[in-house]
């Protein structure tokens, strides 16, 4: 069979589509994620955390089909690199799964009863489920910018080299914290725009604020960090675009300082990528201090799309570095699944993404809202 997509624009093409669900997971699910994390803060009464709770209650399980395709997608369209991400990073994967299998029984059990203890155990389970995975999430992508500790033998067989608490360098806590603060300042603008005005509202503005401020500065931190800290890989020679899917054949790559700022030298359009995190932070604290509930959302919306791309973008071609043993860094061109493979998932990604678009967009405008105080009273369906 003649596929008619060549295989190094396939490659480049689920590239782009495993960065797309990212930032749908991070855009969708990530507000949940955000109100979660200041469920404790920006609502002090029963009343208030219910009307919280709420502002997602509806969508929050919807989001998550876009961290399920994510991972879905990374399994199929890039093998080497699930085996190796979520076997090196198997104690941190279980934490964040942990915290989020917290989040569905938080949002299920926290209103059967009313004793005062058991709903405030279970608001402080949600504040885990949201803050907890944002925060591992940031630190497993600053691991990835550093070079994970991995090698792969004659036969390529992964070995993971490194330990639980080394991934939590002083880079990748730095990468952490602006994951909790982007998103963060997500949800902050989302309860903006979904709870009722009044105290709540007004709590949310005044921490996105702060989440806003923090997301500037942890983003040009991490962005000094990257350019003057030693971090960086490069592939020396020339790499086979099209050439086997085998991390040890090819072109080589090896550690170079500074290196992943490289793309932005060679292709002037990708700097919109960081010039939209920085941008789009600030958009949202304009958006915030103001009261324009629409522009601090889109502000938060921006700044996440940005810094999530410009790791992307300054990574290519490379996916998971080894700072072990650079040889086996994995890469665009040296990990991905057959060409057949890719063409076929392609094919059903085609068909089934735009449904799931589609049918996202249409339950966010029958199901749109404020979140309301008063509704808790004659809405048996409300958590």
């Amino acid at each position: 069979m003649d596929i008619p997509v060549d295989f190094a624009t396939l490659r480049v093409i689920w590239w782009a589509l495993v960065g797309i669900l990212l930032i749908g997971f991070a855009l969708t699910d990530g507000f949940d994620m955000g109100v979660g994390a200041l469920l404790p803060f920006v609502a002090k009464t029963d009343q208030e955390r219910r009307m919280v709770i709420n502002t997602v209650g509806a969508t929050w399980e919807g989001n998550q089909v876009w961290f399920i395709l994510g991972g879905g997608a990374i399994f199929a369209a890039w093998p080497f690199v699930y085996a190796i991400s979520f076997s090196g990073f198997y104690l941190a994967m279980f934490v964040v799964l942990a915290a989020m299998i917290m989040r569905p029984v938080g949002f299920k059990y926290r209103s059967k009863r009313p004793n005062p203890k058991w709903r405030v155990f279970w608001d402080w389970s949600l504040f885990v489920g949201g803050f907890v995975p944002v925060l591992v999430f940031g630190v497993a992508m600053g691991n990835v910018l550093q070079g994970a500790p991995f090698r792969l033998d004659s036969d390529l067989r992964a070995f993971y080299e490194g330990a639980f608490i080394g991934l939590f360098s002083p880079f990748a806590l730095v990468c952490g914290l602006l994951s909790v603060s982007m998103l963060v300042l997500h949800g902050a603008a989302w309860l903006t725009i979904k709870a009722e005005e009044g105290p709540v509202t007004e709590r949310a503005r005044l921490f996105g604020e702060i989440a806003a401020l923090a997301s500037i500065v942890l983003f040009a931190a991490g962005g000094f960090w990257v350019a003057f800290g030693g971090l960086g890989f490069r592939i020396e020679g020339l790499a086979d675009a099209a050439g086997p899917s085998n991390p040890l054949r090819g072109a080589a790559a090896v550690r170079a300082p500074g290196a992943w700022l490289d793309n932005y030298g060679r292709h002037g359009w990708m700097v919109i990528a960081p010039v939209l995190g920085f941008v789009g932070a600030a958009l949202a604290l304009y958006g915030l201090r103001f009261n324009k509930a629409w522009a601090a959302f889109s502000g938060s919306s921006a700044s996440a799309v940005g810094i999530i791309a410009t790791v992307g973008l300054s990574m290519f071609p490379f996916i998971l570095p080894s700072s072990f043993d650079p040889r086996s860094s994995l890469t665009v061109w040296n990990a991905s699944s057959s060409h057949m493979t890719l063409f076929i998932m392609l094919i059903v990604t085609l068909i089934f993404l735009p449904l799931v678009l589609i049918y996202t967009a249409w339950v966010y405008k029958v199901l749109w809202g404020r979140s309301t105080t008063g509704a808790l009273a004659t809405n048996p369906d409300l958590y």
